[in-house]
């Protein structure tokens, strides 16, 4: 987990007692990832790659769409009121997020074409290492702490920030493609 978030969680009163962690973690987080590790394996050893790539995972795309959108919108009827009575508060988790995926992304970025990457590596490697996946974080936040919890909101606020800085890296990443031509061009010769 995103160590920015896990300090807003704790600025904005989420009750992160050992308790919770020790219980709650192995219930929500490591059952599933275990349950997802053996059905893969299974469905593989059962139908094989091709099937699992080709079948299987185009039915379970749009569930889990359909399941985050579904999570997004219980967490912003719930927290709705608090975003909008609060300004100051979304203010003090969205500074350090919109710095931070700033920060990461633009390190990312210089190191990537200090490399000599090409550029259809360096965008991605940097947009990746900038993301803070709020979508797990949303859904780790909601099965530890709940729906109502500070944590909630600090995802909320995540994802507010996250998608329109995303989309802004984007397009400082289309602007700047031309940094890297002259590595492609040589590292093809």
């Amino acid at each position: 987990m995103d160590p920015l978030v896990v300090s807003c969680w704790v600025w904005a009163g989420c009750p992160c007692h050992g308790r919770y962690w020790s219980f709650r973690s192995p219930i929500y987080v490591a059952l599933p990832l275990v349950a997802g590790y053996l059905s893969r394996k299974w469905i593989i050893a059962a139908k094989g790659q091709e099937w699992f790539n080709r079948r299987f995972l185009h039915v379970l795309t749009p569930i889990t769409i359909i399941a985050l959108l579904t999570t997004l919108v219980l967490l912003f009827s719930v927290k709705g009121d608090v975003i909008l009575t609060n300004p100051l508060t979304i203010l003090w988790i969205a500074i350090p997020l919109f710095i931070q995926t700033n920060l990461i992304f633009w390190l990312g970025y210089w190191l990537a074409r200090l490399s000599r990457l090409s550029y259809e590596d360096a965008a991605p490697a940097a947009m990746i290492g900038a993301s803070n996946h709020f979508e797990v974080a949303m859904a780790t936040a909601t099965m530890l702490f709940g729906l109502s919890s500070g944590a909630a909101l600090a995802t909320v606020v995540g994802v507010l920030i996250e998608v329109p800085v995303m989309l802004m890296l984007v397009r400082i990443c289309l602007r700047t493609r031309h940094w890297f031509h002259a590595q492609v061009a040589a590292s093809s010769s």
